[in-house]
């Protein structure tokens, strides 16, 4: 009782220092701006940039371009080198590392004055659904965020692991005891391994909030349905509230349910290595709240214009929903200008809330349609809810095949059912009719005669896993991308396949 009166003070309070930056926007991002700048103008970054002569937005755009991790590396080499006040003052205290999709691994720095944002935001998004729920079972039993393992490497002297095993060195004092699971099982390496420990030590545990990225809770629930032979609602009855992040949660909500039996509450977090950018802050709105006062400052290229010569750049004031935005930041890690790479909507204005469509380098275009991810898990889903009978998805991938050995190319779909659709042609037609509503370029191409329809290939049973294995890249903050321009993935997955049709 206690605990949880004194939980709804504190998201009560929390939830009125926020509503100040929430209800005056761009005074937040203003004042974000300058503090960036005052505390980023004796780097070597600030000098070369002339930080001390920007006064403005303007003059700020002026000085600094938009890089990607590969058009800061001169920099972010020399802070992986040892030397100080590079892109921020002092050294990292971390290095996040990540997977770069040109650049191999990535190593992003993780300062003294970001870390504690990542944390903050994290926090608010609990104290917000305990503030607009008023529910505060969870916190009468076990937690556990599915991550990567907390063993941190030394890179000339700064810690060194993936985001999700830094932040696991920062669970709150108060909540030490309803953590899972336990610290020698969250540093085993191998997934499968840690997921079956994992499995074991939470089985018959009052756990009441589960996280993570929903393919990896998903081979969770369904190891705990093997051992205990329930549902996973049945088993953790006070189960009440998922949280995920990194993935659209909308494929695997079906197999979700029926894993879990019902379907609690969920909140969905958008961290990356480079920040911790937004959340949900409403139960009935999936729109997720931007953080306009937790270390950093956006700006927006709408995607189609990105890869133009001198696209324009639009601040927070200018931007339109339903419009698809890359996303640049810059921020307390000392990331300027940073294309973090993903695209996204703005859902609302007032306040400011987004959802997240895909990856700027993620896409199919070869024939010229642009294919973004949010089209094709739309279009996915939307065939999904036409079906009579139910149709459960594990997981998905599209890429382009150019060469076919017969007829015109097409897309094609690789996907693994946990329930087939019971006329799979019929299923993909109702897929390619989606997907031309949501893609005029696409119609055009079929119209055209250019495409054919889209074919989908039927992935057998956990060759998404064995896939992923293969590649060294099963758990953790891994994913497989919906969308690809190439088939680098296509034709690995052609070996885990129920049939080959081609």
């Amino acid at each position: 009782m206690i605990k949880a009166f004194g939980a709804k003070l504190y998201a009560a309070w929390v939830h009125r220092i926020n509503k100040k930056w929430i209800e005056r926007p761009y005074k937040a991002q203003n004042k974000t701006l300058e503090q960036l700048l005052h505390k980023g103008q004796k780097t070597i970054f600030g000098i070369d940039h002339n930080f001390n002569k920007i006064t403005d937005l303007k003059s700020f755009q002026a000085s600094i371009p938009i890089r990607d991790y590969e058009g800061l590396r001169p920099y972010l080499d020399r802070v992986l080198k040892g030397e100080k006040d590079i892109l921020w003052p002092g050294r990292p205290k971390y290095y996040a590392k990540s997977s770069g999709t040109t650049s191999g691994a990535k190593y992003v720095p993780i300062t003294v004055d970001s870390m504690p944002q990542h944390i903050r935001a994290a926090r608010e998004a609990l104290l917000n659904y305990i503030h607009t729920t008023k529910n505060t079972s969870l916190l009468n039993g076990k937690h556990i965020f599915l991550q990567g393992s907390p063993v941190l490497e030394d890179k000339n002297g700064v810690a060194l692991g993936r985001l999700s095993g830094i932040v696991a060195h920062y669970v709150p004092s108060y909540l030490q005891k309803n953590r899972l699971p336990s610290w020698e099982t969250n540093c085993i390496e191998d997934w499968e391994t840690k997921v079956d420990a994992i499995v074991e030590e939470t089985r018959n545990q009052n756990m009441t909030l589960i996280g993570g990225i929903p393919s990896w809770v998903q081979m969770y629930f369904e190891r705990l349905n093997k051992a205990s032979g329930k549902p996973v609602g049945k088993l953790f009855p006070n189960f009440s509230l998922f949280v995920y992040g990194g993935v659209n949660f909308e494929p695997y909500r079906a197999i979700f349910n029926k894993l879990i039996g019902r379907s609690p509450d969920s909140i969905e977090f958008y961290p990356a290595s480079e920040g911790f950018f937004a959340y949900q802050n409403d139960q009935n709105n999936p729109g997720l709240l931007l953080l306009l006062d937790h270390g950093i400052f956006y700006e927006f290229v709408k995607a189609d214009t990105f890869f133009d010569s001198a696209p324009t750049i639009h601040s927070l004031e200018e931007v339109e929903l339903g419009i698809h935005y890359v996303m640049i930041i810059s921020s307390t890690a000392g990331l300027w200008r940073y294309n973090i790479g993903d695209t996204i909507q703005f859902t609302s204005k007032a306040p400011f809330k987004i959802r997240v469509t895909g990856r700027i380098k993620h896409f199919i275009s070869a024939f010229g349609e642009h294919v973004i991810v949010s089209e094709v898990e739309e279009a996915i889903q939307q065939a999904v809810e036409t079906e009579t009978e139910p149709v459960l998805i594990r997981e998905f991938t599209v890429a382009p095949q150019v060469n076919p050995t017969t007829g015109l190319p097409f897309h094609e779909w690789y996907i693994e059912f946990d329930t087939s659709p019971k006329d799979l042609n019929s299923f993909a037609l109702k897929v390619d009719k989606a997907m031309q509503n949501k893609n005029i370029y696409y119609a055009d191409l079929i119209v055209g005669k250019v495409l054919q329809p889209l074919k989908i290939r039927l992935v057998q049973k956990d060759g998404f896993n064995a896939y992923m294995k293969q590649e060294g890249k099963l758990g953790g903050q891994n994913k497989v991308p919906r969308v690809s321009d190439n088939r680098k993935i296509a034709d690995v997955l052609d070996q885990f396949l129920i049939t080959d049709e081609k």
